[in-house]
This record gives structure tokens, sequence and C-alpha cells, in this order.
């Protein structure tokens, strides 16, 4: 019988797929900060092996990568990959809060009254008139073509408003 087909029944095929996830779980991990990766069930042998990718060159990182690779096989993979899911959630929503806090700004920005009335609905517990002095100095600001501080004030506000909300 075949060698190869008596390690795990396993094609070549199948093996070369398996190594190419791993390689591609390397590099998303390698792309995490030191704290992240602190989150992460794995060795230390492993996760030093990751740290030491930052900074490195494009051609060294892809060897360092095929060595993590290695490393992973012999890690518990489905434990990686659900706390890698967990540790990068913070982050979609911090980005789903900017980009909210930047699309109620440029909807109070753009003066119509009944976005002001839609944001103040949504978000009752907001300073109407901080937000109401803010539109109006940040308009004068468009007019006269100085630069956006007002604009740039109300969307430090509007994160940490809806900061204190989430």
């Amino acid at each position: 019988m075949n060698k190869n087909l008596q390690q795990d029944d396993k094609s070549r095929s199948q093996l070369k797929r398996e190594y190419r996830e791993l390689k591609e779980l390397g590099a998303q991990l390698a792309g995490l900060s030191r704290g992240q990766l602190r989150a992460i069930p794995m060795s230390e042998d492993t996760r030093d092996t990751l740290t030491a990718t930052h900074g490195m060159a494009r051609n060294a990182i892809q060897r360092q990568l095929r060595y993590i690779a290695s490393l992973l096989a012999e890690e518990d993979i489905p434990a990686i990959r659900a706390a890698l899911a967990g540790e990068l959630q913070p982050h979609v929503r911090e980005v789903a809060a900017l980009h909210e806090a930047e699309n109620w700004r440029d909807r109070l920005l753009s003066h119509d009254p009944s976005q002001l009335s839609a944001f103040v609905e949504q978000y009752p517990g907001c300073d109407l008139t901080h937000i109401r002095r803010l539109v109006t100095i940040a308009g004068k600001e468009r007019e006269l073509a100085k630069p956006p501080k007002s604009a740039r004030l109300l969307f430090r506000y509007l994160r940490q408003l809806f900061e204190e909300e989430g």
C-alpha cells in the first residue's frame, strides 16, 4: 500500500490544502499585536516566533510563515481560531462605531433639520445645545474656508456618546 495514504488516509492534495490553511492562519496571527497574541492559546515558542515576524523583510516573513505553519500543526487549531475570532471582534465593533459617528457627523453637517431631529430621537441623552453650536460653527468655518475644527469636535463628541451608549 502507498505510504502517503497510510498517514491518516490523506491525499497529497489534502495535505497541501491543510498546510496552506495553516500558513494563512499564521499570516493572520503574525498581523496581531503582542497584546492580542497573548490572548490566543498557544505555546510560548509559537508566540515568540510570531512576534519575531514584526519588522521583518517580506522574503524573510515568507520563510518565517512556513516555519510558523509547521509549529501551528502541533497546536490546537480550533481553539486558536475561536480565540482569533474573539480577539478581532472588538476591533470590528470599534470600526463600526467610528463609521456610525462619521455618518452622523456628515448628516448633521448637511444642515437638514430632519437629520438633527432623527439624531435626537435615536439618542435622547445627547447634549442638543452643544451639537447645535458645533454644527453652526462648522458651517461658518466651511463658508470662510477655515480648518474644520468644529467638525472634528463634533465627531469626537459623537464617538464619545456612542462609546457611552454601547
